[in-house]
């Protein structure tokens, strides 16, 4: 009980200190920098408050609070027929950001759950125009379809889709064991090529390493050729020089000898084919001549 109050007094007092406290609670938002409030007094729009202090007319103003930060949703796992009638699995993720918080809250009772079911029909319509073999190869292109035309549906709403990621694609099981037999023999003809690459690249370092050989022997041969011929020219210079070299002492010693001396050589050299009995005895035309000139000198 307060001092000095009566009863009644006291409850009137609590009961009107409630009221304010529930008033100001009701009257006074602080919004955050990634917030906004979507204020509607008596059912009309008044715009997006915030950041900041907002102060609202209690029980006259309703506020809606929107978030402007990226969110991330996924979408379960759908069933998709391809363009070749193959029934896969998808599911993926899709990003986005409001960057109208007005539009946000009066065009769309929950766009969440309106791009949600934009999100499964738009990836049958996608996945309904695409090969199987394209929605394997190609993610990126499916992701940008989805995005693309979930933005076209969400941009009205206030509402952006930054991204669309495709988590995981299961094919049916069928093509999943066609796709393993498909991979193992890709990998047995990389195996095959290349082994028969290394091969063909071992042959042609052996094919350059005999004709580098070869070319290094003709070089040395050729070399050494040459280096003979060289040393066989230099020796033949050298036995013509002293062939040269003995006709010319030859040649200055014949001049000293005279007819008397090449007479006594002549008869010696008759002398020693006389020594052997089977000799045949041959007198040239000039004997008597040398016989004469040779007792002249005696006489002389």
């Amino acid at each position: 009980m307060i001092l000095g109050m009566t009863p009644v007094v006291a409850c009137l007092v609590i009961v009107v200190l409630i009221v304010i406290v529930m008033f100001l609670a009701s009257a006074i938002k602080i919004v955050a920098e990634y917030k906004r409030v979507v204020v509607f007094r008596l059912g009309r729009c008044i715009g997006a408050k915030g950041p900041g202090l907002v102060l609202l007319i209690p029980f006259v103003d309703r506020p809606v609070w929107v978030d402007l930060r990226e969110q991330v949703r996924e979408i379960p796992a759908q069933s998709s027929i391809t363009q070749d009638n193959a029934p896969i699995s998808i599911d993926f993720l899709w990003y986005y950001k409001v960057f109208d918080p007005v539009q946000s809250v009066l065009q769309v009772q929950n766009f969440e759950l309106a791009a949600q079911g934009i999100a499964t029909t738009t990836l049958r319509s996608v996945i309904g125009g695409i090969l199987l073999d394209v929605v394997l190869a190609e993610r990126e292109r499916i992701n940008t379809a989805l995005r693309a035309r979930l933005d076209e549906v969400t941009e009205r709403w206030g509402v952006k889709v930054t991204n669309v990621e495709i988590r995981e694609i299961v094919p049916p099981r069928d093509v999943q064991e066609s796709m393993n037999r498909q991979l193992t023999a890709e990998r047995t003809r990389r195996a095959v090529v290349t082994e028969s690459t290394g091969a063909r690249e071992a042959a042609i370092n052996v094919a350059e390493g005999e004709k580098q050989a070869a070319i290094l022997r003709a070089e040395g041969e050729k070399q050494s050729n040459i280096l003979r011929a060289e040393g066989e020219r230099q020796s033949q210079l050298l036995r013509a020089e002293g062939y040269q070299k003995a006709l010319q002492a030859i040649f200055a010693a014949a001049k000293d000898i005279d007819q008397k001396t090449m007479t006594l050589q002549y008869f010696e050299t008759l002398k020693s084919m006389a020594a052997n009995p089977s000799t045949k005895y041959i007198f040239p035309m000039e004997f008597t001549s040398l016989i004469s000139d040779f007792i002249k000198k005696n006489k002389e």
